[in-house]
């Protein structure tokens, strides 16, 4: 395959998509390469997550990231790490558009994916957080997954209870998978 034709998908989130706390080779970002080897294998899967990462972070890295890979697909996972610091959602929301617009403006296709709160934040503050998500996919016009870890069992995080484990990742990867085929398809038309 020439590399005219290999096309990036960059994934750009913070621990969730980082693998921590389990081997990497078993991350979902890992699988989805792998997925894509077999059914899209003119995508390459390129993880620039970082554990810990903010919005405000990923509103300082995304150009950089722009630059250097190019990518036809940004799949955004930023946000958790706000919320549990409980930062205000107006300065969530304004770093996380300003992330899309700098994707879209470099032509690249964004797959947003939303997080929720444990419910000790307090309802009106979860609720706000968990509907930022969609307001900013319909704002921006993108695809959003409204919860990375919807599936993801009691049993099935590690000890901090904030971090899926290893037996996870495939559920995760199914659930970000069902919102970026359609990305898939339109790219390749």
């Amino acid at each position: 395959m020439s590399a005219a034709q290999q096309q990036t998908i960059l994934v750009f989130g913070d621990s969730l998509s980082a693998a921590y706390g389990i081997p990497r080779a078993l991350g979902w970002v890992n699988l989805l390469q792998q997925e894509l080897q077999l059914s899209h294998p003119q995508y390459n899967v390129v993880n620039a997550s970082i554990s810990g990462e903010t919005t405000s972070g990923g509103r300082r890295r995304i150009a950089q990231a722009l630059r250097q890979h190019s990518p036809s697909i940004v799949i955004l996972e930023l946000g958790a790490n706000d919320g549990l610091r409980g930062a205000p959602i107006t300065d969530i929301e304004a770093n996380l558009s300003t992330v899309i617009q700098q994707s879209q403006k470099d032509n690249s296709q964004v797959l947003l994916v939303g997080m929720q709160l444990p419910p000790n934040y307090g309802k009106n503050y979860t609720d706000q957080f968990k509907a930022l998500y969609s307001r900013l996919a319909q704002r921006h016009n993108v695809a959003v997954v409204p919860f990375m870890l919807k599936n993801i069992q009691p049993d099935q995080f590690q000890a901090d209870n904030l971090h899926p484990t290893a037996s996870a990742q495939a559920l995760i990867l199914r659930t970000v998978l069902a919102e970026l085929k359609p990305l898939l398809k339109a790219n390749n038309s």
